[in-house]
């Protein structure tokens, strides 16, 4: 989701503040992140992660201090995020961590290949309407140019509110060449592991729960696998349950949408009740 620029605050002030746990030149380390962004005189990192979409960066930080020993980047495309999660690095003085302002198709410009070692994309906006999904980060073309960045065994790790957002993705990683390790519909109880994000309290209190779905590099897809992917409905409308969540949490973004189809839906009950 975007996030709103707060009262009386300066981006670039606050850019050039916590300037230090930001990266704005990533491309300049590619190939080389866990050498380069060792402590001096130390060991490189033994792996990379990414948090993609990383927000104000509580899951980054939880992670990278259950894992000191891994260098964990956060990118997000929104400066307040940015700026909000620089600073919760500089605050707690974790080392191992760097905020990097980008957007998901830059990352063939910012890592070289096999050079992540997980990728995690939490709560990552859904554009639910066909003419907004280019933007979204689960895409085919964006799965396919995730792939040679993945070492062996790496898993990329989605998740969501959105039973529809996750049912379209799950195709599209079939179709670029996954293969699913696990799928859940309440990630809290099912992976209570993965450290919850500011989103997902907030979605909690709500009554929603984190649906999500975890995957590794397979297999080299073929072209007819990559065709019956890209064919797939676009729109995330096409996904919604046929009860149109009676009773449930309905995922943001989705909410105009439903209450337009159960109008629908009742406006042609009544006529078949008229005409009969």
């Amino acid at each position: 989701m975007h996030a709103r620029m707060p009262k009386n605050f300066v981006l670039e002030e606050r850019i050039e503040r916590y300037a230090d746990a930001i990266e704005s030149a990533p491309a300049a380390w590619r190939g080389r992140w866990a050498r380069a962004c060792a402590p001096a005189g130390g060991e490189p990192f033994r792996a990379v992660k990414l948090d993609l979409g990383c927000g104000k960066g509580s899951f980054l930080l939880e992670m990278a201090h259950r894992e000191p020993d891994v260098l964990w980047l956060g990118v997000d495309a929104e400066p307040v995020c940015v700026v909000y999660a620089a600073e919760a690095v500089m605050r707690t003085g974790a080392r191992n961590v760097l905020v990097i302002p980008a957007r998901a198709d830059q990352l063939k410009d910012i890592f070289a290949a096999g050079e992540l070692d997980a990728v995690t994309i939490n709560f990552p906006t859904p554009f639910p309407r066909k003419k907004q999904a280019g933007g979204r980060v689960t895409t085919i073309d964006r799965l396919l140019e995730y792939r040679p960045l993945l070492a062996s065994g790496a898993r990329i790790t989605l998740r969501t509110d959105s039973q529809p957002f996750l049912d379209f993705t799950r195709g599209q990683l079939v179709g670029a060449g996954y293969r699913l390790l696990w799928e859940s519909v309440d990630v809290r109880a099912e992976h209570p592991d993965l450290p919850a994000t500011e989103y997902e309290t907030r979605l909690g209190e709500e009554g929603a729960r984190a649906l999500g779905i975890c995957a590794m590099v397979g297999p080299e897809p073929a072209p007819e696998q990559i065709g019956q992917a890209r064919r797939a409905p676009v729109s995330l409308f096409e996904y919604l349950p046929h009860d149109l969540y009676e009773g449930r949490y309905i995922p943001h973004g989705m909410d105009y949408a439903v209450t337009v189809y159960r109008n629908r839906r009742a406006n042609e009950a009544r006529r078949r009740e008229a005409r009969s």
